[in-house]
């Protein structure tokens, strides 16, 4: 599942996200959703969070 809905995304969900920095290279950085930033419904780049790491990036897979 992607991340671009708001809906799909909870605190303390596994996700895996692409931080600003890494955008070119598309590395992913694993961990747990802290808070939510995005405040709309959706986003076609994924949904902008913080991970417990204090980690910010946009959702590109959730982690069942």
């Amino acid at each position: 599942m992607d991340g671009k809905n708001r809906a799909d995304i909870k605190p303390g969900l596994r996700v895996k996200i692409v931080q600003k920095q890494d955008q070119r290279s598309g590395r992913l950085t694993e961990g747990t959703v802290r808070d939510i930033l995005t405040n709309s419904a959706t986003h076609p780049h994924g949904i902008k969070v913080r991970l417990d790491s204090g980690v910010v990036g946009r959702v590109k897979e959730i982690i069942k």
